[in-house]
């Protein structure tokens, strides 16, 4: 190759460096002021009832423009919902995303000692109606995920995509109806007793 080719490419990558940084740059900052409006609604609503809580409460503890927001957001309750979604997208993929080499399909002692931590946000939602909205999404999003850790298993190689997505679903109601069972009684058990208690349910039920 030509020393002028050559720095013809190097002037081309640096180009497409330089813009690829130009695009992150963007998502950057929309992914940090979704952050800082998420952290602040969820402390508010530590705080008081959801329904008490106004738009104008989260932009000020969040340092946010009101134009910002709503460029964003329509109310608070659809700033609610993306964070709901943020933590079932990370819940339902994680151990698909980290490639984890275990008969888990869900990882049920990391999100129950997050929830187990967070369980004013649980007794919130339920407070103020919402709570089944949330297990509602949730069983799409543990679903699809559980279908998926099933098929990278590979024990049920031979089962009809069918029948797969409807133990995967089967799977996700129950993981949804235990975590209800665990948080109405107190918590009293720990997180990891209840990720084998359903993983031996998992892979009893599947034999």
């Amino acid at each position: 190759m030509s020393r002028n080719k050559g720095s013809k490419l190097r002037e081309h990558a640096g180009a497409r460096k330089h813009g690829v940084m130009q695009r992150r740059k963007p998502y950057v900052r929309v992914r940090r002021t979704h952050e800082r409006l998420g952290s602040a609604l969820v402390a508010l609503i530590q705080e008081k009832s959801i329904d008490d809580v106004t738009v104008q409460e989260v932009l000020d503890r969040a340092s946010v423009g009101r134009s910002t927001f709503y460029l964003h957001f329509r109310d608070k309750n659809d700033l609610l919902l993306s964070q709901l979604e943020k933590f079932l997208e990370t819940m339902s993929t994680a151990l698909s995303v980290q490639k984890e080499k275990s008969p888990r399909v869900v990882p049920v002692e990391e999100m129950f000692a997050h929830i187990g931590v967070q369980n004013k946000i649980y007794r919130a939602l339920a407070d103020s109606g919402r709570l089944n909205d949330f297990f509602d999404r949730a069983q799409g999003y543990f679903a699809r995920g559980i279908e998926q850790r099933l098929v990278e298993s590979g024990r049920l190689a031979k089962l009809p995509q069918r029948e797969l997505a409807a133990r995967a679903s089967a799977i996700a109601g129950s993981l949804l109806s235990l975590l209800r069972w665990w948080l109405d009684r107190g918590a009293k058990e720990s997180p990891h007793a209840m990720d084998e208690l359903f993983h031996r349910m998992v892979w009893s039920g599947l034999q």
